[in-house]
């Protein structure tokens, strides 16, 4: 260990994680903090609450149409991927406020509209693959229905 270096958390105290460049203790504190940035992004990012609402949506509509497993795992796994760029995009929205500290810069300009524009290319993707997947069944429910 360097010189001025904290010394690490023993392993039998309660963990406090006060300095964010620590490495969690445990594998049950990883889980732990990346459910608090979920948590984080969830609470604090409207868009997060959008996708987790619109995905939440297509999955039951899937179930609802007995989609098969495949075309489920397909939905699933396209909501999985918009909602984790939503949270890396949160990130790089965090760390480039930190970095420039609420001054413009056309390069933190840049950083957030690349990652917003990530994430939507992933939402885009996503609605396509659920339309794809879910009209076709839903169409023929509704001719059943009605006639």
């Amino acid at each position: 260990m360097s010189p001025g270096a904290p010394n690490p958390t023993p392993k039998n105290k309660v963990y406090d994680r006060q300095l964010s460049w620590q490495v969690a203790h445990s594998l049950w504190a990883s889980f732990r903090y990346a459910t608090q940035g979920i948590r984080y992004a969830f609470i604090t990012q409207r868009n997060f609450r959008i996708h987790v609402l619109i995905g939440s949506i297509a999955l039951g509509l899937g179930l609802a149409l007995n989609l098969e497993a495949v075309k489920m795992a397909v939905i699933a796994l396209t909501i999985g991927l918009v909602l984790a760029l939503e949270l890396i995009n949160t990130a790089i929205e965090s760390v480039v406020d930190l970095t420039v500290e609420q001054q413009y810069h056309d390069l933190a300009k840049i950083a957030k509209d690349c990652a917003a524009g990530a994430v939507l290319i992933g939402a885009l993707a996503s609605l396509i693959v659920a339309l794809s997947l879910l009209i076709p069944p839903l169409l023929i429910r509704l001719t059943s229905l009605l006639g």
